[in-house]
């Protein structure tokens, strides 16, 4: 597999990250519930910034970034504050499972942004999940 295989798939995963964390959002309530309002609202700016950051670099490189998907499937039901964390906690785990798979696929300066982004997952997943995880994105090591 090439590095921009590697990174298309990522870009995928970040795509359909975005898309479920706007409905994950529309779920939340800055006034009833603001810290889970405040950490879903950073966790999709953050997703929208590494899928434009990824679209970017693929463009550079000549390729033409993956398209998103016209839906993506929304984990229901997204009825209370715990059914929220628990769905975000879910793309979390995708995404933590993903980049883990790009650090093994590729070198240099993909492999640092897929580091950068599966640290960055498994922090915005402990804010989910309340307790760390060991070995974030290999599930067989995982601590779940």
């Amino acid at each position: 597999m090439s590095p921009v295989d590697a990174l298309q798939r990522a870009l995928a995963a970040e795509h359909a990250a975005t898309y479920v964390y706007g409905a994950i959002g529309a779920a939340t309530s800055v006034s009833a519930t603001p810290g889970l309002f405040a950490s879903v609202a950073a966790a999709y700016g953050e997703h929208r910034a590494r899928r434009d950051l990824l679209t970017a670099r693929l463009r550079d490189r000549g390729a033409e970034p993956v398209a998103a998907d016209a839906a993506y499937a929304v984990p229901e039901p997204l009825r209370s504050p715990a059914d929220v964390s628990a769905a975000a906690l879910a793309v979390e785990r995708a995404c933590e499972e993903t980049y883990a798979w790009v650090v093994e696929q590729t070198s240099r300066e993909d492999r640092q942004l897929a580091v950068t982004a599966l640290t960055s997952a498994a922090v915005r997943a402990l804010a989910f999940r309340g307790s760390p995880e060991i070995f974030p994105g290999i599930g067989e090591h995982a601590d779940r």
